[in-house]
């Protein structure tokens, strides 16, 4: 079945509150009739913003996806911590110390580059087989090891100081960062707690919430990107219907103009559309890692 007779694509959202990444995908199954559904970067139920779904085939590209860099703007509140880390948790402690403006720009450099974050106790990461917030839900606490994650930039955009101040942010990070843990680690480091009070993604690449359609999904066609368009970060070549790129046969590197050893490369036919993503696997040639329908 080619590409134009399939549903393909990725679907950006504006993912609501109070609910999940996967309840998102249930909608989505069920507006276009796809049983096929994925996402890209896991929203945490309060968190509300952007979250690009994989419709059909384009499942499989996800992982393009899911590295890129993700915006996000958080309110955040000073000298209360809770077990989440955010307005969901029960409170833990509470303690009066001042907070403002120029001690948090102060600290901030700290915090933008290569940073090694401890994941919360409420998160999806897996610890000895099991997620950690099914740990946390018996009470367990349990020991994590730090990970690495970038910083990309981050920005106070408010604050009003005092005692238990209230705070905006922006953040530009990579995959796998945790942003109520990293406020609440600036906040440790001011001698206080903090968490977070909103979450709102709204960027993750090129992708921005500003073309998402609603939770309701209303004319979500007209938001369905086509493969080549959700990737178009990725460097490209196009080839004629000749190509062995038609049976998934490898390319001689020498006939791609690209230097890509060991990174993706976007195939496109010469309508535009996305035949594969190929990957440099030896020294002459591109071999297929994403085959798609045509």
């Amino acid at each position: 079945m080619s590409q134009a007779n399939t549903l393909i694509g990725f679907l950006p959202v504006d993912k609501a509150g109070d609910m999940t990444s996967h309840d998102v995908v249930d909608l989505v199954r069920r507006a276009t009739g796809i049983r096929k559904v994925g996402h890209a970067g896991t929203l945490d139920p309060m968190a509300t913003g952007l979250l690009i779904c994989g419709v059909g085939p384009a499942t499989r590209l996800m992982r393009y996806v899911q590295d890129l860099p993700k915006t996000y703007l958080a309110d955040a509140k000073f000298g209360v911590s809770t077990d989440t880390l955010d307005a969901t948790g029960a409170v833990l402690h509470e303690d009066e110390v001042r907070v403002d403006k120029a001690q948090v720009d102060g600290v901030i450099p700290d915090f933008v580059g290569g940073i090694d974050q401890v994941p919360p106790m409420v998160s999806a990461v897996k610890v000895g087989g099991e997620r950690l917030y099914e740990k946390a839900r018996r009470g367990e606490v349990v020991e994590r090891e730090p990970r690495p994650v970038a910083i990309h930039s981050l920005e106070l955009v408010d604050i009003t100081p005092g005692i238990r101040a209230t705070a905006s942010f922006r953040i530009e990070c990579g995959r796998g960062t945790y942003v109520r843990t990293l406020i609440d680690d600036l906040a440790q480091v001011l001698g206080t707690h903090a968490h977070l009070t909103s979450l709102r993604r709204t960027r993750i690449g090129s992708f921005s919430v500003e073309n998402a359609v609603a939770i309701t999904l209303d004319g979500w066609e007209d938001h369905l990107i086509t493969p080549a368009g959700g990737l178009g970060h990725l460097p490209c070549i196009v080839v004629d219907e000749d190509s062995p790129v038609h049976h998934g046969g490898p390319i001689p590197k020498e006939t791609t103009g690209v230097a890509r050893e060991g990174k993706p490369l976007a195939v496109l036919d010469e309508e535009g559309t996305l035949l594969a993503v190929y990957r440099g696997a030896s020294i002459d040639k591109y071999r297929p890692e994403v085959v798609l329908p045509q």
